[in-house]
């Protein structure tokens, strides 16, 4: 090829100040420590034709309205078109909220003013550090460390949930409960891996993606990117590839690991023992295990000094699962006379009630797909259940994929529709959990068409289509 290939990194810190909210649980806790700095972490692919910018987040979740005011940014300073730009977060529940409230944990607007700033200057800096590059991509397995968190239960074992009801399913039973039948979906144990060299052969940043919703065990006031982190850290370890001073010409090498669909898959192994030795321990564990297949992983890529980039998003308009009059004055009762701080879970979620009736009755969400040669990419924008990336997977042209969910967007849980019907947590209506039930169907169904059209750009990939 004529176009030479060029990539960038770029790593900006996103470290809230101590005393911000920290999200992930039903009540509010005031972040007092910083274990490990949160960052945004950015790649930039050119092949002299196209250029596409990944930018991962170190939070829990990150909303559309700062995604599309950081895709502007980004355009506006360096020209990649908004639907080539990737806004991801980890889902590290020892993060700040980002755009909407979570539960009784609201964001800080402050934050949200300087955060879309800082992952367009992240953007900036990787485009000012392109440079000759070779890529590839290839997939590990590991299976050992990620559980279906979702389980049949024996009749009559499971509590009712907080409107009432009763769920044919329970999130999170407890290890070894005696009640437990059965996990009630699968696991996907892909680790997806993009891997970019300089172009003599020194590695520039590898671009991980594996389905876990993440780890925790840490002090709950801790400030954390959690195991997300911790990954990225062994990868230079195992790769023996020194931190060292940033050098405009050379940066440290950068490890990225993004969140596959993960909304209902968890760390505990509910028939085993006890996991946490120690804070952070688990953390570390999970952290090493993955990497060590990572690294064997990676090690088997073939790189390539020139690739076809492409990338299109559709903007899917969903309904929004609303209260009806009754519910909402119902809620409305149970609030009445409470303070501030809610402590019975049916108070919680009767807020939620009163809350999302103010919502539009639908949202516009978006689903985007990249091609990168022979790997594809799509995105969901929110906490997509296993089988969401277990379908695009088997549908779709590529041979690799990686499924990265919290990206461009966070619309809540994206269970399947049979999830729906089967209830428990991740369906119970909320900001957490509120979009039309075929929502995850026709999530799939757009970012497989739009792989389909990419594998048809350039050279075919190795999958045929």
């Amino acid at each position: 090829m004529a176009d030479a290939f060029k990539a960038g990194v770029g790593v900006i810190d996103i470290t809230p100040p101590l005393g911000t909210g920290l999200a992930g649980y039903l009540n509010f806790r005031a972040s007092a420590h910083v274990h490990d700095p949160l960052r945004v972490k950015c790649i930039v692919l050119d092949n002299g034709q196209e250029r596409i910018a990944i930018a991962v987040c170190d939070l829990i979740a990150i909303a559309k309205e700062q995604v599309d005011e950081a895709r502007h940014l980004i355009n506006g300073h360096t020209g990649i078109p908004m639907t080539h730009i990737l806004v991801a977060a980890v889902h590290t529940h020892s993060g700040p909220p980002v755009g909407t409230g979570l539960f009784q944990v609201e964001p800080d607007r402050k934050y949200l003013e300087t955060l879309p700033v800082r992952i367009a200057d992240g953007v900036r800096c990787a485009v000012n550090n392109l440079q000759p590059a070779r890529i590839g991509w290839g997939a590990g397995h590991e299976s050992s460390v990620v559980f279906n968190r979702r389980y049949h239960m024996k009749p009559g074992t499971v509590p009712p949930n907080p409107f009432g009801g009763i769920d044919k399913v329970k999130m999170n039973p407890g290890v070894r409960n005696p009640n437990i039948v059965g996990p009630a979906g699968p696991i996907d144990p892909q680790i997806g891996l993009l891997s970019i060299q300089y172009d003599d052969g020194r590695p520039m940043a590898l671009l991980g993606n594996y389905a876990l919703h993440y780890v925790g065990g840490n002090p709950p006031l801790d400030i954390s990117a959690d195991y997300f982190g911790m990954w990225c850290e062994e990868m230079a370890r195992l790769a023996d590839i020194p931190g060292g001073e940033a050098d405009r010409e050379r940066p440290p090498f950068l490890a990225i690991l993004t969140n596959g669909c993960s909304g209902d898959i968890n760390n505990i192994d509910v028939r085993g023992e006890k996991r946490q030795s120690y804070p952070y321990h688990q953390m570390r564990k999970v952290a090493r295990i993955v990497a060590a297949e990572s690294y064997k992983a990676w090690q088997r890529i073939e790189h390539h000094d020139w690739v076809p980039l492409a990338a299109r998003e559709t903007l899917l308009t969903l309904g929004v699962r609303k209260p009806s009059p009754a519910e909402v004055e119902e809620a409305r009762r149970k609030l009445a006379g409470t303070g501030p701080n809610l402590e019975e879970m049916a108070q919680v979620y009767a807020r939620e009630t009163v809350l999302l009736n103010e919502w539009p009755d639908t949202m516009q969400c978006a689903v985007q797909a990249m091609r990168i040669g022979g790997l594809g990419i799509v995105t969901f924008p929110g906490e997509a259940f296993c089988e969401l990336g277990l379908a695009v997977k088997k549908a779709s042209p590529f041979e690799t994929m990686l499924c990265i969910e919290l990206a461009n967007g966070y619309h809540g849980y994206i269970p399947t529709a049979e999830a729906h019907e089967a209830g428990g947590y991740e369906t119970w209506r909320a900001r957490s959990s509120c979009l039309e039930k075929l929502a995850a169907p026709k999530m799939v169904a757009a970012g497989v068409e739009m792989l389909k059209a990419l594998a048809a750009t350039g050279p075919a990939p190795t999958r045929p289509a």
